[in-house]
């Protein structure tokens, strides 16, 4: 898709680029969008499952595990993603565990996406009414039977949005990766432009690479947003 989407611009003028070659090194864009995808995909599925972990912990106050997630929330919130991944990368190895770049990458991405996952997800949760929860209670459902069908199909329908920006959120933040020694796209254009000098021609497709990958993102969110809200879940006026 990438080299069609260029080949077209091409044959409409361009921009002034080397174009010779652009369609040369595209390929390397290419393996890299996968690269960038295969890790994204994981860290933020591993995102999703620690984020159900610690937003459970928390809103049930499990003794030790909530106090526990509310400290690794405000540690992974607050420090940026460069620097956990240096410290995996680069400060591991002193004390004798060593990870490979990709590895680094997945564990990186895992511990940032899943403390803005947790919040989101919470943020979903504290807007079930509790007459909603009641509700279900007074109709004589078990609290595992109330979360199934009651509280989560609320809170998870409050939370997409949310859950959805963090999705597109971690995608742009694997654009730092190429400071391990990952060779994602950031990585393929700086190593372009240190050895061609053809600033232009990388950027521009480094660009249109992620063009590529976030904005049919972005387009198939605002689309389940959208039937969410025309489904009415979590719209409590429905019930």
């Amino acid at each position: 898709m990438l080299s069609r989407i260029l080949h077209i611009v091409s044959q409409n003028g361009g921009i002034g680029l080397d174009w010779g070659f652009v369609a040369k090194y595209a390929p390397m864009y290419v393996k890299a969008a996968g690269l960038t995808l295969r890790i994204a995909a994981i860290g933020i599925a591993l995102s999703l499952v620690v984020g159900i972990l610690c937003c459970a912990a928390r809103r049930f106050r499990v003794p030790g595990l909530a106090q526990l997630a509310g400290a690794y929330i405000e540690l992974a919130r607050n420090t940026p993603l460069l620097i956990q991944l240096f410290f995996l990368y680069f400060g591991l190895p002193k004390i004798g565990v060593v990870l490979e770049a990709e590895s680094c990458a997945v564990i990186g991405l895992t511990f940032l996406g899943g403390a803005y996952m947790a919040e989101a997800l919470r943020s979903g949760l504290d807007a079930v009414e509790i007459a909603q929860i009641e509700a279900g209670e007074c109709l004589g459902l078990t609290p595992l039977q109330n979360a199934r069908y009651v509280i989560f199909p609320q809170a998870l329908a409050t939370a997409f949005p949310a859950v959805f920006a963090n999705v597109i959120f971690l995608v742009k933040e694997t654009s730092v990766f190429s400071a391990v020694a990952l060779a994602d796209l950031m990585y393929v254009a700086k190593d372009l432009i240190g050895m061609y000098y053809k600033t232009d021609e990388a950027l521009t497709m480094l660009v249109v690479a992620y063009l590529v990958i976030l904005l049919p993102l972005s387009i198939l969110g605002s689309f389940l947003e959208r039937r969410l809200r025309h489904a009415g879940f979590g719209d409590h006026r429905s019930v």
